[in-house]
């Protein structure tokens, strides 16, 4: 997801490969990866010629904001929870919270 996210456009498979160079990946691994997150709902493919360009569904943000709303959803307490996740963040986080709920 992060090589999506990071990506001006759609990529390949291929291209996908290309930025995960470090790792030494087949090909056919990209393509499992990127079959698994498409049935997740996390990204779309295109087809292009011969090849697709996948692309994230959505973006970072909106993907955090997500998991965020998925953890409050389960929490038995979600105001306790956000009790705790306030006092664990440094004051400016909280300062901008403060400047968003305004």
């Amino acid at each position: 997801m992060e090589t999506l996210w990071a990506a001006a456009a759609p990529l390949t498979a291929r291209g996908v490969q290309d930025a995960l160079a470090a790792r030494d990946l087949a090909t056919t691994t990209v393509l499992t990866v990127l079959g698994r997150l498409e049935r997740k709902g996390l990204v779309t493919r295109e087809r292009e010629g011969r090849a697709h360009r996948y692309r994230s569904v959505a973006s970072r943000e909106d993907h955090v904001a997500e998991l965020m709303r998925d953890a409050l959803d389960a929490a038995p307490d979600p105001g306790a929870v956000l009790a705790r996740f306030l006092g664990s963040i440094p004051a400016d986080e909280r300062a901008a919270l403060r400047d968003l709920l305004d």
